[in-house]
């Protein structure tokens, strides 16, 4: 059975879908439908900006969700997915791709979830570390002895890399701990906010207004959700599940083993990068990446 997966916040490249908007009228059509929902020419930055461009929350998200969705719908009648997860932002462009959503609804939806976080992020100074080779329960254990700030498991990457998301304090804390525990590294990520995590919450409550908003549909195949790693087909559970995404941990590893359980022994990642493939291949080794 054939997975496609699709990337989150980091995968992103200047110069990111320049190949597509040359090469395809269908894509260019897209792109510009883009720039004009937007409101500001997002191609412009994503083709020829800067790294600091590209990194910006109100660009990157729109820019990934962009590049993963396009990829899919220049495919046409090839595009057969049997399944799809998407990492974190990566969830929409699953989401809109297995046709649970419109691309413009889409597009909508991961702007305002930019906005919304990007708000979040400057109410308080928060961040994310990566704990490299340590198990998912010594990470747990870590997160759940600090009792006087906030920081908890944010993304379940692959088997031995955990990301945690919390205040600066919490983290700092946080990455002694895991060093004194035994993992290989305690990184702090150069990221704005601690996304998946409470203090996402104020992004939680207005992505819930705008998602209420939206019509969702049935999707073509089961989308394998980050809050709970289960198939879910029905729009009303899809819709809540990706309210909770914002505050509560993305279980990619558990999301891959329970689609390779269930099926799956080919993953496709479409968008910017590939990061998902390595991820992919060590949490199930046995299956093909492309």
């Amino acid at each position: 059975m054939k997975a496609y997966v699709f990337p989150g916040q980091g995968a992103q490249f200047v110069g990111m879908g320049k190949d597509l908007y040359d090469q395809s009228p269908l894509a260019k059509e897209y792109f510009e439908k883009a720039n004009e929902i937007l409101g500001f020419r997002i191609t412009d930055l994503m083709f020829e900006g800067t790294p600091e461009d590209l990194k910006q929350t109100k660009v990157t998200q729109p820019a990934v969700f962009l590049h993963s969705v396009i990829s899919a719908l220049v495919l046409g009648d090839d595009f057969k997915p049997e399944m799809v997860a998407g990492h974190s932002l990566g969830e929409f462009s699953a989401i809109v791709s297995a046709k649970a959503l419109s691309f413009e609804d889409g597009l909508k939806l991961v702007y305002a979830r930019a906005m919304a976080m990007q708000k979040a992020c400057e109410i308080e100074p928060s961040t994310m570390a990566a704990i490299l080779g340590l198990s998912d329960e010594a990470v747990e254990e870590v997160c759940d002895s600090i009792k006087d700030a906030v920081v908890v498991p944010a993304n379940y990457n692959c088997t031995g890399q955990l990301v945690i998301s919390g205040s600066i304090e919490g983290i700092d804390k946080a990455c002694e701990l895991m060093k004194e525990k035994g993992a290989k590294r305690a990184l702090k990520l150069p990221v704005g906010g601690a996304f998946h995590s409470p203090l996402m919450q104020p992004a939680a409550e207005e992505l819930k207004a705008a998602i209420d908003a939206t019509v969702f549909s049935a999707p073509i195949c089961p989308v394998y959700q980050n809050v709970n790693a289960y198939p879910q087909t029905d729009p009303t559970a899809i819709k809540q599940n990706l309210i909770e995404q914002l505050t509560a941990p993305v279980r990619w590893t558990q999301s891959v083993k329970n689609m390779v359980n269930d099926g799956a022994t080919e993953f496709i990642e479409l968008g910017p990068g590939d990061v998902l493939k390595g991820l992919v291949k060590k949490i199930c080794p046995e299956v093909t990446v492309g």
